[in-house]
């Protein structure tokens, strides 16, 4: 594949940027035929726009310069049109829960991928350890969908995903104060490094706030609306780990020039991987969009810093594209080895590793003192009772022997430390990586 650098491509004009809005809503894809994998991708790129507004207004609160401000509200227009484009592709008869479907398939996937090429094994350590609690969440929200729609979970991900319990959702709620990685350095980090970060952040925010907002508008049950709930919070979660590890040294301009950049990488990622030639266009459009972003955002950069953008992006040259596709032997791998972790502090441990006092359990204690309330728990429970054993998409047993069992819903793995088998815990002793303190 020949390689791209935005930086070397000539934009279009500034004004030539904006669009109207018979072009701001396209057509949606068909919910039925669309590949899960195209779907993946809007998510991904709806969030990925969400995070470059969420940035600008950020830096815009932070800003005391008003021409730069000015400028930042050109950029933040043509980014709210973009996301505004993207998220109507989705059709007006995909239920909240199969779209949520989509979501819980691209943090599964998108972290397996970033994970498989990611060469700082603290980066490395937080993706594979989220992991495992967005494949478990796909598992919940799976059977509420089954249960009470009666669509199939597995042809919602076209069997690309596998759909069973890892570390169940329960023993997912840490205190807060361990949700906290070590930051990299902009300056020695790995280009891929730099791109990973900013887009798990990016997609797990977006599933944040996508949660946030759905958990009340849920109208089919209570205990839908419990469950919205509760995996928010472990999204909460998610996005402090991820976001920690963002490098807080970086400057506002230099942070706007690297948004740019993965908005370039991901559209040149999804334009080239993109299997509907409609929406490819659409992911095409989109990239000449950006390069425009790229190369205002260098020259403000230049002016306001008087820096090139060599110093924040050495080369400009993509590394290797961004393909999601299915992981399921990593992922199975990952399980085996992991799921008994806990995080503490900037580190990922075992959970037999912390002391009976830990704020682990004491937060455990406080939040789910009464197992049979936990929504995550309840929803697999009722599948049972009604169907007779929990909804599964396996292409093999589960790696887990105590996840085994379809008839009764486990809260006690990575949990409760006596019912934690110390074989899920060998690849997480800090990993086979270094955990730096």
């Amino acid at each position: 594949m020949q390689s791209f650098n935005p930086f070397e491509e000539k934009p279009i004009p500034f004004d030539k940027i904006y669009m109207d809005w018979n072009i701001m809503y396209p057509k949606a894809y068909n919910k039925n035929t669309t590949d899960p994998y195209t779907k993946t991708r809007i998510v991904l790129m709806n969030g990925t726009e969400f995070e470059a507004q969420w940035f600008s207004r950020n830096f815009s609160r932070h800003c005391p310069d008003n021409d730069l401000r000015r400028e930042l509200a050109c950029l933040r227009r043509s980014e709210q049109q973009q996301q505004k484009r993207i998220s109507c592709l989705k059709p007006k008869d995909e239920t909240i829960l199969e779209h949520t479907i989509s979501y819980e398939q691209l943090a599964v996937d998108l972290t397996a991928v970033l994970a498989q090429n990611e060469p700082d094994c603290n980066v490395k350590n937080a993706l594979d350890f989220a992991l495992l609690e967005d494949f478990d969440h796909l598992y919940r929200y799976s059977n509420l969908l089954d249960l009470e729609y009666g669509v199939c979970p597995e042809k919602l991900v076209g069997g690309y995903t596998e759909i069973m319990p890892a570390r169940p959702t329960i023993s997912e709620h840490r205190a807060p104060a361990d949700s906290i990685f070590k930051c990299i350095n902009n300056h020695t980090a790995d280009m891929r490094t730099k791109l990973h970060v900013n887009i798990i952040t990016a997609a797990e925010q977006q599933t944040m706030n996508y949660y946030m907002n759905v958990a009340p508008l849920y109208c089919k049950s209570d205990i839908g609306r419990r469950l919205y709930q509760e995996i928010g919070m472990i999204e909460e979660e998610h996005v402090s780990q991820y976001e920690s590890l963002i490098d807080t040294r970086a400057t506002w301009l230099e942070s706007l020039l690297m948004h740019e950049y993965t908005e370039c990488y991901l559209y040149y990622s999804c334009m080239l991987t993109e299997c509907d030639s409609r929406i490819r266009t659409i992911w095409e459009e989109c990239l000449i969009q950006e390069i425009a972003h790229l190369h205002k955002a260098k020259e403000l950069l230049e002016c306001y810093e008087h820096k090139d953008w060599q110093q924040v992006i050495p080369c400009g040259t993509f590394p290797e594209i961004l393909r999601l596709k299915p992981n399921i032997e990593y992922v199975r791998n990952i399980i085996k080895t992991t799921t008994g972790n806990t995080q503490k502090k900037e580190c990922i441990v075992p959970l037999h590793s912390l002391p009976r006092d830990d704020a682990f359990f004491w937060y455990q204690r406080v939040v789910n003192h009464d197992v049979e309330s936990v929504a995550s728990h309840r929803i697999i429970e009722k599948y049972i009772r009604h169907k007779g054993m929990d909804y599964r998409f396996e292409v093999a047993p589960n790696p887990l022997e105590v996840l085994r069992n379809r008839r009764c819903d486990n809260t006690s793995l990575a949990r409760i430390p006596d019912a934690t088998p110390v074989s899920t815990t060998t690849a997480g002793k800090t990993s086979d990586c270094k955990c730096s303190m």
